[in-house]
């Protein structure tokens, strides 16, 4: 393992994540967990934690992205997701192509052209509709693990249409469906399919390409990405780490920049 020379943070809206980087650009540590309400803190921990896995000084510079980019104690620059994303699926993936990150609070359509520039995107940042938090506010409200939402949805028999794309309407969808005696799985596959009909809806606004890549939480729910795959007739492609590619992403920048620390 090579020694640390960057790092990025990936400050998000429900997930904090944190990689370090090699010389060559490889990625030898990484850190994921909830976000913190005092941002500054954490990242500042999550950095120090790094560099001591890394074997790094305390001079190892830092590259900020995600919604408390600049609460980032010290970054040495503060990048926009979607520069990030699509420059970490990049190298991860080795090839351009359409990027769709569902992460927590949004969703990102990205066309990622040669280099791992993004060319044109679309974001979804205004409603929980289409994003990670859709599917988490449902599955409490069933009481459901959400790492049980997509094996259930995909062994369901019979499917439950779920026609609002907004979450406080999909609920009392939910609340009178239960009340009806519908089944939980049956639900749990018709909110899926909500979610992806917005995704899908998102990348056709953008113009599908091939290849589809696919990146942030939602990327480890088997039913999204088998139903996503279905809707728009290409195979996903994924990174090893879906969840870090912003941070990765940052790292990357800082690196290939050469930015003064």
């Amino acid at each position: 393992m090579g020694e640390a020379k960057w790092i990025g943070i990936d400050a998000g809206s429900t997930t904090c994540k944190a990689v370090a980087v090699d010389a060559a650009g490889d990625l030898i540590a990484s850190r994921i967990e909830p976000a913190h309400p005092v941002i500054e803190d954490q990242a500042a921990r999550l950095v120090d934690e790094l560099r001591a896995e890394a074997g790094a000084g305390g001079e190892v510079p830092v590259v900020a992205t995600g919604y408390g980019r600049k609460l980032v104690r010290g970054a040495t620059r503060n990048i926009t997701e979607i520069t990030c994303h699509a420059r970490g699926v990049f190298r991860a993936l080795k090839q351009p192509g359409m990027l769709v990150d569902i992460g927590g609070q949004d969703t990102k359509v990205i066309v990622i052209g040669p280099g791992g520039r993004a060319v044109d995107f679309m974001m979804n940042d205004k409603c929980a509709a289409g994003t990670g938090r859709f599917l988490e506010h449902s599955a409490a409200r069933l009481s459901v693990a959400i790492e049980d939402l997509g094996p259930r949805a995909l062994g369901a028999v019979g499917e439950e249409s779920i026609s609002s794309t907004c979450t406080v309407f999909a609920e009392s969808e939910i609340i009178s469906l239960v009340a009806r005696g519908a089944k939980v799985d049956a639900i749990l596959l018709g909110l899926h399919r909500s979610l992806i009909s917005r995704v899908v809806a998102m990348i056709h606004s953008v113009g599908l390409r091939s290849p589809l890549m696919l990146s942030g939480g939602v990327a480890r729910n088997l039913a999204a990405r088998a139903m996503l795959e279905q809707a728009t007739g290409q195979k996903l492609h994924l990174p090893e780490h879906p969840q870090l590619m912003g941070a990765y992403g940052a790292a990357l920048v800082g690196l290939e920049s050469g930015a003064d620390r």
